[in-house]
C-alpha cells in the first residue's frame, strides 16, 4: 500500500512539471512568435541618430532637422518628427546637433592587396604571402575608418580578406572581388620577367599568378578557363586587361591586347554567371573593341576620343575613371622611366576624358586605382575632393554614393550584398558616414576623415563615435 500511494504521489508531482513544462513551452512560443511578427531577435541592435541634416545621396539639398532610426543593418524609419522607440531593441542615442548625415562613400576601383606595398616588395622572389595577406587585411580596415564602407576591387587576392569582414573577424569595407586580373601574355596583367619565358604546357604559374593578382590566358579556350576560375572563387564581376598600361613593363599604352572572339568568350562566362567583365583600357581602339565584344564597363579612359565617347553613350557602357593628374597624388614611377613616360601621356587625357564625359553624359564611376605607396593611400579622400576641378561638389558626393553604388548593383546575383546602396532612404542599406561640417559647402571635409567623420557606421554597426 505505502509502495502504491508514493507510486501515486510520484505521478502527481511528475504531471505538475509537465503542467509547468508545458506552460514554459507555451510562453516561450509566444516570444518567439513576437520576434518573428516583428522581425526582431534578441541580437539585433538599433541606433537613433537626432537632429540631422541628411544628404540622401541624390538630391542637391540637405533635408530638414530628421531623426534616422537604424534597426539591425537597415534603415528602418525617417522623420522630420520624433520617432517612436519603446519597442527598439538595444538602441543607442546619437545626437547629431545639426550635423550631416550622408551615405558611405564608395571606391570603385580599389587594389587591397598592392595599395600599400612597393612594387619591389610584390615582384620579389623573397616576398613573403604571408606578411602581404596581413597588410592586405590592415588596408581593409584602414579603407572603412576613412568613411568608404563599400570597395570595387580591381585586381588582387581579396577573397579571404572579404570572408573576414563580411565574418565581422576584422573591420573593413563591403568588397566586390574580380580576383585575379586576366591578361594575354605581355598584356597588362603578366608579371613575369623575360627570363621566365618561353611559357610551356608544364610551366610552373608565375608568382603574380601564385598570389592571385593576374591570370594569363591565351585563346578563347584559356580565356574561359580563367574566367571560370575567378567565377568559382566568389568574383563578383570579371576584369581583363584590353590595352598597355602605366605600371607594367611589357605593353606600351597604343598596344590592344586580346581579339574581340577572346573577350567576347569572358563576356559569355560572365553572362552564364548573370554578371559583367570590364576591362582596363585607355585608347579608342582598345575601348570599341572591348565594347563590340560585350563588356559593360571600361576602366580608365583616358585617352578615349570623340567617336568613342558617342558609342558609349549609344551602347550604355559604364566610364570608371580615376582623376589622374600630375600631382601629389600621382603614383610615384622613377623620373625618366619608361612608366613615367606612359604616366605622363594618360594624365594629359584626363582632362578631355571628363570633358567627353561630362558633354555625352556617360554613367561616370569614380575611384582610386591607388598602388604600391601608404602614404597615398591615406588620401582616398582627398582624390575624391580633387573631382570639383570638373564637377560640383554635390555632383561628386553623388557619384561617389548613389552613382558608384548602381555599377556596384550591376553585378546582379552576383552581389554579394543584398540590399540598396548608396543613399540614405527608409529600407536602404546601413552604410552612413555623420559628417562635422557640411561637405556639399565644403568638400574638403572629406580630406580629413580622422577629424571630420564623428561617427561611420557600416551595416548598421558603429565603428567609430566621437560623440561618446
Amino acid at each position: 500500500m505505502k509502495s502504491m500511494r508514493l507510486g501515486v504521489r510520484y505521478r502527481i508531482i511528475l504531471g505538475l512539471l509537465l503542467i509547468v513544462l508545458m506552460g514554459f513551452i507555451v510562453q516561450a512560443g509566444v516570444a518567439q512568435s513576437q520576434l518573428s511578427n516583428t522581425g526582431q531577435s534578441p541580437s539585433i541592435s538599433s541606433v537613433l541618430f537626432e537632429n540631422v541634416q541628411i544628404f540622401n545621396g541624390e538630391s542637391e539639398r540637405l533635408s530638414a532637422p530628421s531623426n534616422i532610426l537604424v534597426v539591425g543593418n537597415k534603415i528602418q524609419k525617417i522623420s522630420t518628427t520624433s520617432i517612436a522607440t519603446s519597442q527598439t531593441p538595444n538602441l543607442t542615442r546619437i545626437n547629431g546637433g545639426g550635423r550631416v548625415l550622408m551615405p558611405g562613400l564608395i571606391d570603385n576601383h580599389t587594389h587591397l592587396f598592392m595599395a600599400t606595398t612597393a612594387l619591389e616588395e610584390l615582384t620579389s622572389p623573397a616576398a613573403k604571402p604571408e606578411s602581404l595577406f596581413v597588410q592586405a587585411q590592415r588596408n581593409a580596415t584602414e579603407m572603412v575608418m576613412r568613411g568608404f564602407t563599400s570597395a570595387r576591387d580591381m585586381a588582387g587576392p581579396v577573397f579571404e580578406v572579404k570572408k573576414l569582414v563580411d565574418s565581422g573577424e576584422i573591420p573593413g569595407p563591403r568588397i566586390y572581388p574580380s580576383g585575379a586580373m586576366i591578361s594575354q601574355t605581355s598584356g597588362h596583367g603578366d608579371f613575369r620577367s623575360l627570363k621566365e619565358i618561353p611559357r610551356f604546357a608544364s610551366t610552373p604559374p608565375s608568382q603574380g599568378e601564385v598570389f592571385g593578382v593576374g591570370a594569363i590566358a591565351d585563346g578563347v579556350d584559356e580565356v574561359l578557363r580563367r574566367t571560370r576560375e575567378q567565377l568559382m572563387q566568389g568574383a563578383t564581376q570579371i576584369k581583363l586587361a584590353a590595352g598597355g598600361a602605366v605600371a607594367s613593363d611589357y605593353d606600351p599604352l597604343d598596344v590592344s591586347e586580346y581579339t574581340e572572339a577572346e573577350l567576347k568568350a569572358a563576356v559569355d562566362a560572365a553572362a552564364n554567371w548573370n554578371t559583367y567583365v570590364t576591362v582596363h583600357a585607355y585608347t579608342p581602339t582598345a575601348i570599341q573593341t572591348a565594347i563590340r565584344a560585350g563588356v559593360k564597363c571600361i576602366e580608365h579612359g583616358q585617352l578615349m576620343d570623340e567617336e568613342t565617347a558617342k558609342l558609349m553613350a549609344e551602347k550604355g557602357i559604364w566610364l570608371s575613371i580615376q582623376p589622374f593628374l600630375d600631382d601629389e597624388d600621382a603614383i610615384p614611377f622613377p623620373e625618366g622611366s619608361a612608366n613615367r613616360e606612359r604616366q605622363l601621356q594618360t594624365i594629359q587625357g584626363t582632362d578631355t576624358a571628363y570633358g567627353l564625359a561630362k558633354k555625352y553624359k556617360l554613367k561616370t564611376a569614380w575611384g582610386t586605382d591607388t598602388l604600391f605607396d601608404a602614404n597615398l593611400a591615406t588620401r582616398q579622400g582627398a582624390q575624391l575632393a580633387k573631382m570639383v576641378r570638373w564637377y560640383t561638389p554635390v555632383q561628386v558626393l553623388k557619384m561617389a554614393t548613389s552613382t558608384n553604388a548602381e555599377l556596384l548593383a550591376l553585378s546582379g546575383p552576383r552581389n554579394p550584398y543584398p540590399g540598396k546602396l548608396g543613399v540614405v532612404e527608409e529600407g536602404a542599406l546601413a552604410d552612413l558616414l555623420l559628417v562635422n561640417g557640411n561637405p556639399l559647402d565644403n568638400i574638403q571635409l572629406i580630406e580629413n576623415p580622422n577629424q571630420n567623420f564623428v561617427v561611420i557606421m557600416k551595416d548598421g554597426k558603429v565603428y567609430k563615435n566621437l560623440l561618446n
